[in-house]
């Protein structure tokens, strides 16, 4: 049996203004069943995505929307 290693997903975000943007998006994509770590960077409008297997684009793009910004083409 062999060990998951973990994937790290850069994503570009769009509409992030402010730190309140940052928490709101870190915060949905936090709650995506199998999401280790996620780091958001405003100056760069990026989400890095860190989980256990591949993220579906639909349910990352889905979890940005929901934080009222915009998933820019999917990953970075």
């Amino acid at each position: 049996m062999t060990e998951q290693r973990p994937v790290t997903q850069t994503y570009a975000v769009t509409g992030m203004t402010c730190e309140h943007c940052v928490r709101a998006v870190t915060g949905e994509l936090s709650a995506l069943p199998g999401v280790e770590e996620v780091r958001v960077d405003l100056a760069a409008g990026t989400a890095t995505v860190t989980s256990v297997g591949p993220l579906p684009v639909e349910s990352v793009r889905a979890a940005v929307d929901e934080a009222g910004c915009e998933l820019a083409g999917g990953v970075a």
